[in-house]
């Protein structure tokens, strides 16, 4: 707004957060300890001055005998100043408990006049009516300031309701404003609400460019990350809701990770010039703020409203690698008792799905060592259950009948301890499909988790091997382009490929089966279950010389590999298409 032009006065208005300091009883203490009480004022001055304002870039307007008023841009700068003047006081003030001094503090936040000396209007004069709502040591603020402000964050809110003022017809809404408290140091006895995933949180974007109109390419970048990564079931994120609280406080990646429960941060900033993007990202781990990755991207603001966003798909896929690379080094660097359960977790699922045999039997290691921590936690039965099912098709149990049983006590426990898993319901299906050939029981399990959670990954993709077992090509391949859709950032997508093949080959797809194939082995060559069906589709699709050359690399993975044992362990021999794929085995030269 113009300045006003009266009588030479020089007023601008300003949108500012009003901050009222007065000392209680302030006359009683001088009148006990004049000469005391004027050092200790005088001492709290050059703090405010040199230490507090500085640091909350807040402005003293004018100091009264014992008051103050500061003006500040900010609900949480203005916050922040009066918790530190309370604290600096009740520091300087224990040495002296007869003449004790107390603040009492009053925020508000409004339209105000203001020149070189002083400020001017109704909402300094109703900051000053707030103070007045203040016991000693309190800080009592207006909703205009708590609208500002992330209760248990920023401070600790308390709603008083709403408060008559002297001089106001009308009452106002006031909160009492304290310091955060302290995280408790209880550990939860229910073990099984502790998450076992790494988790990451997402910061909205900042703009460097400070364009209003370009204030939502940071929260767009922020949404989609969050989005991709939440497919993949081996991490957790924090909601946007959460993160946002974030965005343009200078928080350092321990203190968001603490107030979040995060262990990386992802965060970043951008700058916009007309439609194209310059954005910096990075991301580092929380526990010793160690930058882990950073890099300079550049896109288009009309990438982000894509349905797949190149630029949030580079960003999503580095934070998964980075974050796997990191907490398997962990794994294979520290011992078990010092790691944390989130890392073992994560180690354990990706050490399962290596397919290196000893890092095989090293996931089970990790697997049995966490379910001594947390011995109600439905996750851990669940995963060792698929282990036992996946140690069985790599032909690496001593006992394969044996292995069955174990893998249906793991995954039974594990629905005894939590029925409404999805994840759990699916590895129970797994089971009872891949090993038992229950195929009844098993479409109950993968139909009650998709009731539960329609985007569980793993269910649509053992929904579609369970139905390609049968020879149901239609509904087998709807479900797996369901899987492959929600899974696109698994650590173990070779995996999702590695099935996705196997039901294009019941569909007669051998094209598609070979391309998935052949991509899931360039994931991970170790998978037998993808080289049985490259051989497969190669030998249906009259590719015999392929199909031979890559019977030989199967025959070194599994040299004990017969067609009747195929035939023995296929799920899919006595309802589905399991014969045909024995006798293609047996074409590619496979013994009998």
């Amino acid at each position: 707004m113009p300045a006003s032009a009266d009588a030479g006065f020089n007023l601008q208005r300003h949108r500012k957060v009003v901050l009222i300091v007065d000392l209680v009883e302030s006359v009683s203490l001088m009148q006990a300890d004049e000469l005391g009480v004027i050092q200790r004022w005088q001492a709290f001055l050059a703090h405010v001055n040199q230490v507090i304002l500085p640091a909350n870039q807040g402005r003293l307007v004018k100091s009264l005998g014992d008051g103050l008023l500061v003006e500040f841009e900010a609900a949480r700068q203005g916050v922040e100043a009066a918790l530190a003047m309370h604290q600096w006081m009740n520091m300087h003030s224990a040495d002296a408990p007869a003449s004790r001094m107390h603040l009492r503090a009053g925020l508000h936040c409004a339209d105000v006049y203001a020149d070189a000396t002083d400020l001017y209007g109704a909402g300094v004069n109703l900051a000053a009516r707030i103070a007045t709502l203040a016991g000693p040591g309190e800080t009592v603020a207006s909703t205009a300031i708590r609208d500002g402000l992330v209760d248990s964050i920023d401070c600790d809110l308390e709603d008083m309701g709403e408060c008559y003022l002297r001089h106001l017809e009308t009452p106002i809404r006031a909160w009492r404003i304290g310091a955060t408290r302290q995280a408790s140091a209880v550990v939860p006895s229910r073990d099984h609400l502790i998450p076992l995933q790494p988790t990451i949180a997402v910061i909205p974007f900042t703009s460097r460019n400070r364009a209003p109109e370009q204030f939502v390419v940071g929260e767009l970048i922020a949404d989609g990350v969050i989005a991709h990564l939440s497919k993949a079931e081996s991490l957790k994120l924090i909601c946007r809701l959460s993160t946002a609280a974030f965005r343009d406080r200078a928080a350092t990646p321990s203190e968001i990770g603490a107030s979040l429960g995060a262990n990386y941060i992802v965060s970043g900033s951008y700058v916009a010039v007309g439609t194209k993007l310059q954005v910096m990202v990075e991301i580092t781990a929380s526990a010793d703020q160690t930058l882990l990755w950073a890099d300079r991207l550049t896109s288009d603001v009309d990438d982000l409203i894509a349905k797949e966003s190149q630029l949030v798909n580079a960003i999503s896929a580095s934070v998964s690698a980075i974050v796997s690379s990191t907490e398997l080094s962990r794994i294979r660097s520290k011992p078990l008792p010092t790691l944390a359960s989130c890392s073992l977790m994560f180690g354990a699922m990706s050490l399962t799905h290596s397919m290196a045999r000893a890092d095989f039997f090293k996931a089970q290691e990790l697997i049995l060592h966490l379910m001594d921590r947390h011995r109600r936690h439905p996750l851990l039965p669940a995963w060792l259950a698929k282990w036992h099912v996946l140690q069985v098709e790599q032909g690496w149990a001593d006992n394969a009948n044996a292995s069955a049983v174990r893998a249906l006590d793991h995954s039974s426990r594990a629905l005894d301890l939590d029925s409404q898993s999805s994840l759990a319901l699916t590895l129970d299906g797994f089971v009872r499909c891949n090993l038992h050939k229950d195929f009844d029981t098993a479409a109950k399990r993968y139909a009650a988790a998709l009731s539960i959670n329609s985007s569980e990954p793993l269910a649509w993709l053992f929904l579609g091997m369970m139905h390609a077992f049968k020879g149901e090509a239609a509904p087998a391949l709807e479900a797996a382009e369901r899987a492959l859709a929600l899974s696109p950032l698994d650590p173990a997508r070779y995996f999702y490929d590695s099935l996705a093949a196997s039901i294009h080959l019941t569909a007669g797809n051998y094209d598609r089966s070979i391309e998935l194939a052949l991509r899931s082995l360039k994931a991970n060559g170790s998978h037998l279950s993808t080289h049985r069906a490259l051989t497969i589709a190669q030998a249906m699709s009259g590719r015999m010389e392929e199909a031979r050359a890559c019977g030989v690399r199967l025959m070194k993975l599994d040299p004990h590999l017969t067609v009747s044992g195929y035939l023995a362990r296929s799920p899919g021999v006595d309802v589905g298409p399991g014969r045909r794929f024995a006798e293609a085995l047996q074409a590619a030269g496979i013994p009998k």
